[in-house]
């Protein structure tokens, strides 16, 4: 087999996306996490983000990654919550799309961003659209611990203030990277 860039992006996306999503209560290797990913089927986006719902389907395809991935993560004795579902999908759509050169594609500019105690901790400092309230929910009950109607509520929150427009991932100017 030829190594190609593909598979170097791929190889890449899925690691740090299992790196972040990894933790207390949810540990996996990337080898696991690229694995869930591959059941997932979301390295077939990789360099055609034209298959990627459109924006407005984007929600409840979410959804079914979601569950896809959570049901993968049964087959090697993972509990993945909604929370780290989303967090290992939106952390490889954001490697190997929004930073692979495809940010200006009407449907990456659409996809989830990965949420962190970083993001919400800022949004609550700043009172994003005045929703300090709300964000303090989130953070209290924790990105990880997330099920499906909380997650898809901060989806949605997150939406009414930042838009897709310019792509959603604009979320992450409160994510500062580091503690």
């Amino acid at each position: 087999m030829t190594y190609t860039i593909k598979n170097h992006k791929h190889r890449f996306s899925a690691w740090a996306a299992s790196r972040a999503a990894s933790v207390k209560g949810c540990r996996f290797k990337a080898e696991i996490g690229k694995k869930i990913i591959e059941a997932c089927h979301l390295h077939e986006f990789i360099d055609n983000p034209s298959s990627l719902p459109e924006p407005q389907k984007l929600d409840v395809q979410h959804r079914e990654w979601r569950k896809n991935a959570i049901n993968a993560g049964e087959k090697f004795g993972l509990k993945v919550s909604h929370g780290v579902a989303a967090k290992l999908i939106n952390m490889y759509f954001k490697s190997a799309l929004v930073c692979g050169g495809y940010h200006a594609d009407i449907r990456v500019k659409a996809l989830h961003p990965p949420i962190d105690s970083l993001i919400l901790d800022s949004l609550i400092k700043d009172n994003v659209g005045g929703y300090e309230k709300e964000w303090r929910k989130f953070a209290k009950i924790r990105w990880s611990k997330l099920n499906s109607q909380e997650y898809e509520e901060l989806i949605s929150k997150l939406r009414s203030c930042f838009g897709t427009n310019n792509g959603f991932w604009q979320v992450e100017s409160h994510w500062q990277g580091y503690r």
